[in-house]
C-alpha cells in the first residue's frame, strides 16, 4: 500500500528545539513537505504560541496532520486540544502513537523532548503516519466526542 505524503506543519517550544529539527530533516529525506512555524532557536520561549500555530493550520483545514513538541508533550497536548476538530494526542511511545490513529484518527502528533530519544521519535513518527483510522465503532465514539461542548 502506498502512503500519501500529506505535507505537515510542524512546532516545537525551546525545550523540544533540536528534536523538532532532527524530526524535520528526517521528514524531508523521505519525501514529506514540511511547513515549521517555530520556534526556530533553544531561547526560551512560551510553548502556547507554537502549540496555536500548529493547531490553528489543522483545524482550518490547511494541513490534514501536524507534530507539536515540547518538553514533556503535555503543555502542547492541552495547547491543541482546545480546537474544534483538533485531536492531538501525546505519544511517547509506538503502542499510543498506533491507537491514537487506529481508534481516535488523531490529526496532531505530540511528543516530549526531554522523555524520548531521536530513533524512539523517528519510530513513532513513522507509525503514525502510516496507521489508518479504523472507522466504524471508532467513528461513532468520535461522533460522541465531538458532540461534547
Amino acid at each position: 500500500m502506498t502512503v500519501e505524503k500529506n505535507p505537515i506543519v510542524i512546532g516545537s517550544d525551546h525545550a523540544a528545539f533540536d528534536l523538532k529539527e532532527n524530526i524535520k530533516n528526517y521528514l524531508q529525506q523521505r519525501g514529506y513537505e514540511i511547513e515549521d512555524v517555530g520556534t526556530h532557536s533553544t531561547e526560551s520561549v512560551h510553548y502556547p504560541e507554537y502549540g496555536r500555530k500548529v493547531a490553528s493550520r489543522v483545524a482550518d483545514g490547511q494541513f490534514k496532520q501536524g507534530i507539536l513538541m515540547c518538553g514533556t508533550g503535555l503543555g502542547m497536548s492541552m495547547v491543541a486540544n482546545k480546537f474544534p476538530g483538533v485531536r492531538a494526542a501525546l505519544c511517547n511511545n509506538l503502542f499510543a502513537a498506533a491507537m491514537s490513529r487506529r481508534h481516535n484518527n488523531a490529526n496532531i502528533l505530540v511528543m516530549g523532548g526531554r522523555v524520548i530519544g531521536v530513533d524512539l521519535a523517528h519510530e513513532i513518527v513513522q507509525i503514525f503516519l502510516r496507521t489508518e483510522f479504523e472507522g466504524g465503532r471508532h467513528q461513532l465514539r468520535l461522533d460522541q466526542f465531538d458532540r461534547l461542548p
